[in-house]
């Protein structure tokens, strides 16, 4: 199993999707915002600067998170691949991405771009909420999401709240912005002939497809 880099819209079930990969498949799930998240705790000097980006509502430097990527990715789970969720961004953190796995002599993989339309995304944010232990995801709308007792998760019995960025008008800006500023990756992916898109409709249906790119590449 080679690396994956999901690229994908918001309300495209992406986490869901890395979720089913990675415990199929036995690989780390590596988010970018996560590691920095991580490493905000840690009292040295390049943790202060995390923190004090973040609590500003600043991106942190690329050359900090390429630093904690790469740290990560030298770690004994990723030999078998991994997923990498939330990097890169545009044109030039790709680039540098791939001058780390060249160092590490590690192979770009694939990547798949979840590709959902606007109004079906738009959809599953007008009805989605989320259990506020185990961040399990439902929708009250979409009839296969909802969870079996209204407002309960199905998980761990706990309550199902709605975030307050889930609302039309922030997701239509969301949306559009999204795809505006990400499609230069795609074209750029799509050059490279290691791009895959993927429609994402009905999540079961959405994983066979993914599964059937990653073993098409293991006979290769």
């Amino acid at each position: 199993m080679g690396s994956i880099i999901l690229i994908a819209p918001p309300a495209a079930g992406k986490g869901t999707q890395a979720n089913m990969l990675c415990e199929t498949y036995q690989i780390p799930h590596i988010s970018t915002g996560d590691l920095l998240r991580e490493a905000a705790l840690v009292e040295d000097e390049r943790g202060k600067i995390i923190r004090e980006q973040l609590l500003a509502g600043q991106l942190v430097s690329d050359t900090i998170t390429l630093e904690l990527l790469e740290e990560r990715l030298t770690q004994t789970d990723c030999n078998n691949g991994y997923i990498l969720d939330g990097f890169p961004r545009n044109i030039e953190q790709a680039i540098a991405y791939e001058k780390i796995l060249e160092k590490l002599n590690k192979k770009l993989g694939i990547v798949i771009y979840l590709d959902v339309e606007k109004e079906l995304a738009c959809k599953r944010i007008e009805g989605r909420v989320i259990c506020a232990l185990c961040s399990s995801v439902y929708n009250t709308i979409i009839k296969e999401a909802k969870s079996k007792k209204d407002g309960i998760c199905d998980t761990c019995g706990n309550e199902l709240v709605k975030r307050t960025d889930d609302n039309i008008e922030t997701f239509m800006k969301r949306y559009d912005t999204y795809v505006e500023r990400t499609q230069p990756l795609i074209d750029y992916y799509e050059q490279k002939k290691v791009l895959y898109r993927v429609q994402s409709t009905a999540k079961e249906e959405t994983f066979r497809e993914i599964v059937s790119i990653l073993e098409g590449q293991k006979e290769l």
